[in-house]
């Protein structure tokens, strides 16, 4: 469309002070051309559309801070070692009962794995079998006894003095990373150019 083509006095006649007076007049009669029941359900139904609105606002708001507030805590999370009990070496284990045998002679040592048993069949010899007993307990570095049995008394089947240690190490190691995931092979490719062959 031309600009000679355009009409100035149709502008001129929608935008002139007659059509306020037009659109005054057109507002003012409309309860009784379009009727009071109609207004009213077209009111509710702009309240309605409002109050959904904000509370859709609302509800967005309180979820962005509900993110920002989970982002800070996950941030604040300390890094925790894991720890976990390992059994100690067999060779350790009976290292420590051979050196042991001598000095607590009136009882039998002996190592199975990381197991230690101390047994006597007299109740006599229950100094020595308390001394080797607390000597196992802390017998090695970092070491942590569990004492699978003990009897002591003429009640017990085999031996009179019988005690069975299970020996380990509290080992702490780093926290596993978390696994990022692995980049796509389009992004890990770069483009290839042409510009040699121009």
């Amino acid at each position: 469309m031309s600009f000679k083509a355009f009409d100035l006095q149709v502008l001129n006649r929608y935008l002139g002070s007659q059509a306020t007076e037009d659109l005054n007049r057109f507002l003012e009669r409309m309860p009784q051309n379009v009727g009071q029941k109609a207004l009213i359900a077209g009111g509710i139904a702009w309240a309605a559309a409002a109050s959904l609105g904000l509370f859709t606002m609302m509800q967005t708001q309180k979820l962005t801070e509900l993110r920002a507030e989970l982002q800070a805590a996950e941030n604040l999370k300390p890094i925790v070692p894991v720890m976990t009990m390992q059994a100690v070496a067999a060779e350790q284990v009976q290292a420590w009962v051979e050196r042991a045998k001598p000095i607590y002679a009136g009882v039998e040592i002996n190592a199975n794995g990381n197991q230690i048993t101390i047994q006597s069949k007299e109740t006599t010899n229950y100094n020595q079998f308390r001394e080797a007993l607390g000597h196992a307990l802390n017998g090695g570095a970092g070491w942590r006894a569990t004492i699978n049995g003990l009897c002591v008394g003429r009640e017990c089947t085999n031996n009179a003095l019988d005690v069975s240690l299970r020996i380990e190490k509290v080992s702490i190691d780093k926290p596993a990373a978390e696994v990022q995931p692995a980049a796509s092979s389009e992004s890990a490719t770069p483009p290839s150019t042409n510009e040699g062959n121009e």
